[in-house]
């Protein structure tokens, strides 16, 4: 039985008028975790702890450190979380509601993540955030559903951060059938990492994230993601952190769910009519959810976006 849920794909009416197309949600906030985290590193817990693991690892002030500690209260294993210093109190908090045991440690994920690698024993695994052909295996299953709903939409609009969605979402279009399909790549303008590597050709190093879409903030995407772009139709799209911290307030009026900025990115796309949804008549947004920020959080990042 997978770790995860067949999540609601619905139409919505409000983002289809807004858009002026149809507009399809695939409900990953929906999630037990609170985001798709949990498709990917659930289905990687499973390995490991059929192979043998007797503790999980993980380095994530987020959603994947939270996939990891609920797949590993489910599977009944221990699990040590590492973040870094800047993780909020209540990530911290849902942390240890899931029963995991939280370091805190380093100015950013980097650190946290060596210290993690430097805690992994011999029956320890460690679960990457997003670099991992597990994850992406486990994240396919996202589109396994959609097309067997009979849904074949003509682009599919999704957040990225360290690129393992989109290297799952790709994975699952191509044994679907669906590699004419086009990806449209969402990410805040202060934490594109995604958009750099398109236009050097490969993987590059972002100096800094300035973006308060903390969950797309790895300074660089993983090789699969940008392997993906070059042997199928990718486009990157850009949006404000502003933009995207609107259409969170927007969407928990239109459809009562709140999620992260990092997801409002891809759904802020639709609300302000990108000119690169115009080819598109039928869209499949990804909402990917995100369970650490707050209704009052969002509205303090946004009035200092408004300043």
């Amino acid at each position: 039985m997978p770790l995860h849920d067949i999540t609601p794909l619905i139409h919505s009416r409000p983002l289809s008028l807004a858009a002026g197309r149809e507009i399809w949600l695939k409900l990953e906030a929906l999630q037990p975790s609170g985001s798709f985290k949990i498709r990917g590193i659930g289905h990687a817990c499973e390995i490991h702890v059929g192979r043998g693991a007797r503790r999980l690892v993980a380095s994530s002030g987020g959603n994947a450190g939270l996939a990891v500690a609920y797949a590993g209260r489910r599977l009944g294993v221990a699990v040590t979380v590492v973040v870094p210093e800047t993780t909020t109190a209540r990530a911290i908090g849902l942390l240890r509601q899931e029963g995991a045991e939280v370091v805190v440690h380093g100015p950013s994920w980097q650190e946290a993540n060596e210290l993690a690698l430097s805690r992994v024993g011999p029956q320890d695994a460690f679960l990457h955030p997003f670099d991992d052909p597990l994850l992406w295996h486990g994240h396919a299953t996202l589109i396994d559903e959609i097309a067997q709903s009979g849904l074949r939409p003509d682009a599919v609009v999704l957040s990225v951060g360290g690129g393992g969605l989109l290297s799952g979402v790709a994975e699952g279009m191509r044994r679907n059938g669906w590699d004419d399909v086009p990806i449209v790549a969402v990410e805040t303008g202060g934490a594109a990492s995604f958009h750099a590597a398109l236009l050097a050709g490969h993987p590059v190093q972002l100096e800094r994230i300035d973006s308060v879409a903390t969950s797309l903030g790895a300074k660089r995407v993983c090789d699969q993601s940008v392997m993906w772009a070059k042997t199928r139709p990718v486009l990157s799209a850009l949006v404000t952190d502003r933009a995207a911290l609107a259409a969170c307030e927007r969407f928990v009026d239109d459809h009562r769910v709140l999620v992260e900025p990092a997801c409002g990115a891809s759904l802020a796309l639709v609300y302000d009519q990108a000119a690169v949804l115009e080819p598109f008549g039928t869209l499949l947004v990804v909402v990917c959810g995100g369970a650490t920020a707050t209704m009052e959080q969002i509205r303090q990042w946004s009035a200092s976006a408004a300043a």
